[in-house]
């Protein structure tokens, strides 16, 4: 029997349709609802623990976001046909998800959560990403689960000047804005994007427009979770307090926190300094107090840490003084240096303060081209860019596990900040690495800097260079500071992270993270205009070392030259069983790679050689080349026959054609050597098919003198008569 179920339906402005439905699938969990836009279906569920586990003092909140290929009538890809980890897409989406959503669970909610949102039907018009939060939120809506604060996501683009709320992939593609905008009904939580040079106004305005259609997509959860009998919120256990440790550890560390705070060191030096505070707090109390209270070594390590983080935010606010001594505006010193590594075909050293990225590019053929093959997306990037963060980089020793979701979000980010600075005309497939060595804050931002450098180093034609700068913010609710070029420290203890990248003209891309409710927009504004400022002080730095890219490809970079060629002439160049383009590779050193567009054949051709590469372009001469009748054309001669004599053109080695003996010369000839010779060049006409034989027939008398005729009639007498048909001496008798 088929529980009650009930649906809530959201409009959007230009007459689509969100629907939110629960009471269906999935009433094991805590909360489940369906969320639907055209045939586009997301299953999401919430389940959260009833209890803490014992020593956890944070929230192990999992958000996991899964498209099935069945969705799409698709069979997944690989050998065992099943979905196996998520791929890049999918990752960034939990991201999305998770960033919105952890800061507005209870400060001591510490229950094992797990949110679930999986596509189920998919739409091509629809993309599901922009859903998987609205899903996320309605789920935890429906259930007990202390969440409190509701909230959605949405896309934002602008088409044709016009801003649209959850836009096609098709419309996406002619949109010069792709934002995700995370909200509650008061506060925006989280922006991500790309752009192309927009100005910090323009950015402002999405944003806005975004919260606007997220208040009613939450206003629509609401009225959901009335419609189920708004479930009463569980109790929970929260943190164990005790106000008397906390006056102790305040009193006692306090003070030299804020010594420190003020005292402008490097990040080990300070990191001693509060680790020395932090052991002189655990010894204010006892072994016999440890021993009589379980969780008294967890409050002094969290009240501690309280305090530092109060006395270092009360630095900055009252007297404009960061942890190394620099004030709110001020970026950390930068060095840049370009073509570091010897055999790569691009590279770059960027280094800001204690956080050093080293980036590499290497050029090769649409062969290398990443594969993107999701339920919802099949397609190739031509461009991409991949972040390793090791954990030497923070000078620690961890185990490696894979690539983590953070090294997939701060990669892509860096990616589309670059993307569009790349001339659609650019022949190459591009990846850029950045390898971050050292990492004090921001080191995505210096990942987009060393970035930009290494494009130029290894001569791709970028439209402009592109900076990037990470802001923080400090805010006590009525005081606030805006932090340029914040710090790893800043950062944790700050309550915003604004990461912005663009040109001189505009902004590229932009991630933020707020940590704090009720950001106000002036607030937001004045952190877009003093990362500006930082951006164009950080391009200066860049363009200071190299201004414009390379002219060409190094010489032991790969060139790439593409021809394209008639449709008709692929299978030509490739050869029975593709010996003649294995052939040619072999013998030029290059790699050759062919692509049908539009029945045309797209051939690229990648080579460190010039001699190869002219190879390749000779031979493909050779194969497409088609003389005209009545043209005039060099050949070679390279084989004699009894009959004539096989040539070849000289503009199209190996198109062969034979020259008949009675095409030699005027004159009759016996034997074609009478005339011509093996390796003889000359010139001869193109006359066509011959309509008698079927081949083509070319001609070496046509463009000889006609000698005079030798006929001894007087001119304009009558000819000579033909001798009589029959044997010659019965002529003569009769």
């Amino acid at each position: 029997m088929i529980s009650k179920v009930t649906q809530e339906t959201i409009t959007l402005a230009d007459g689509r349709t969100i629907t939110i439905e629960t009471g269906k699938l999935a009433k094991q969990a805590d909360g489940s609802v369906v969320v639907r836009m055209g045939n586009s279906m997301l299953l999401a569920t919430a389940v959260s623990a009833r209890t803490s586990n014992p020593g956890v003092d944070f929230l192990p909140l999992t958000v996991d976001y899964r498209e099935k290929f069945a969705a799409a009538g698709r069979f997944p890809g690989g050998f065992f046909k099943r979905e196996a980890r998520p791929s890049d897409a999918e990752v960034l989406t939990m991201r999305l998800v998770d960033r919105v959503l952890r800061p507005l669970f209870p400060d001591d909610y510490h229950a094992e959560t797990q949110i679930m949102i999986q596509l189920m039907s998919h739409d091509e018009e629809v993309m599901p990403d922009a859903l998987a939060g609205l899903a996320a939120s309605a789920a935890l809506a429906v259930s007990d689960i202390p969440f409190y604060n509701l909230i959605s996501e949405v896309r934002v683009a602008r088409v044709d000047g016009k801003l649209v709320i959850n836009p096609s992939r098709a419309d996406l593609e002619r949109s010069d804005i792709d934002m995700m905008i995370g909200a509650s009904m008061d506060s925006v939580a989280m922006v991500e994007g790309e752009m192309k040079e927009i100005s910090e106004a323009e950015m402002i305005e999405a944003i806005k427009f975004a919260h606007e259609a997220i208040k009613i997509q939450i206003q629509a959860q609401e009225r959901l979770r009335v419609a189920v009998g708004s479930p009463a919120y569980r109790e929970y256990e929260g943190e164990v307090e005790d106000e008397e440790v906390y006056k102790k550890v305040k009193a006692a560390s306090y003070d030299k926190y804020y010594a420190i705070a003020q005292e402008a060191s490097a990040k080990s030096e300070r990191g001693e300094k509060f680790a020395a505070v932090k052991e002189e707090v655990k010894a204010l109390f006892s072994e016999e107090e440890y021993a009589e209270n379980p969780d008294l070594a967890g409050l002094v390590g969290k009240y501690s840490y309280k305090t530092q983080k109060e006395a270092v935010r009360n630095v900055i606010l009252e007297k404009g003084i960061r942890l190394d001594g620099r004030k709110t505006t001020e970026i950390r010193p930068i060095w840049c240096e370009t073509d570091y590594l010897p055999s790569v075909h691009g590279s770059s050293l960027f280094t800001r303060g204690e956080t050093q990225a080293l980036a590499t590019v290497t050029l090769g053929t649409s062969r290398e081209a990443n594969v993107i093959d999701n339920a919802s997306e099949q397609g190739e990037e031509k461009f991409y860019l991949h972040y390793n963060f090791p954990p030497f980089s923070t000078g620690e020793a961890k185990p490696l596990r894979g690539t983590s979701r953070r090294e997939v979000g701060h990669g892509n980010l860096a990616q589309r900040a670059l993307k569009n600075m790349i001339p659609a005309d650019c022949p190459y497939t591009i990846r850029v690495v950045s390898e971050v060595l050292e990492s004090n804050g921001s080191s995505s931002m210096a990942t987009v800097c060393a970035g930009t450098m290494a494009l130029m180093d290894a001569g791709v034609q970028m439209i402009k260079p592109v900076s990037g700068i990470a802001m923080g913010l400090i805010t006590d609710g009525q005081k606030f500071a805006v932090l340029s070029d914040i710090l790893g420290d800043e950062d944790h203890l700050g309550d915003m992270d604004f990461k912005v990248t663009g040109t001189a003209d505009g902004i590229t891309a932009c991630q933020m993270d707020i940590k704090i409710d009720g950001l106000r927009y002036d607030i937001m504004e004045q952190a877009l205009e003093q990362a500006r400022e930082g951006r164009m002080h950080i391009l200066g730095k860049i363009t200071e070392t190299i201004a414009t890219p390379r002219t060409d490809v190094k010489d032991h970079a790969p060139k790439i030259i593409t021809r394209t060629i008639p449709g008709n002439f692929i299978g030509a160049l490739i050869g029975p069983g593709g010996k003649v383009i294995q052939e040619l590779q072999k013998a030029s050193g290059t790699t050759i790679v062919i692509n049908e567009v539009d029945e045309q054949g797209i051939v690229e051709i990648l080579g460190t050689s010039p001699d190869g590469i002219a190879m390749v372009l000779a031979k493909i001469d050779s194969i497409i080349f088609k003389p005209e009748i009545g043209e005039t054309y060099e050949v070679r001669v390279i084989k004699m026959l009894d009959f004539g004599a096989v040539v070849e053109y000289t503009q199209a080695p190996g198109n062969e054609v034979l020259l008949h003996v009675s095409e030699l010369a005027w004159e009759r000839t016996e034997k074609p050597s009478d005339v011509v010779n093996m390796g003889d060049v000359f010139q001869v006409k193109y006359l066509g098919i011959d309509p008698k034989t079927r081949k083509e027939k070319v001609s070496r008398k046509q463009l000889l003198p006609r000698p005079p005729r030798d006929d001894k009639r007087p001119e304009g007498g009558p000819r000579k008569p033909f001798p009589p048909k029959g044997d010659a001496k019965e002529n003569q008798e009769g």
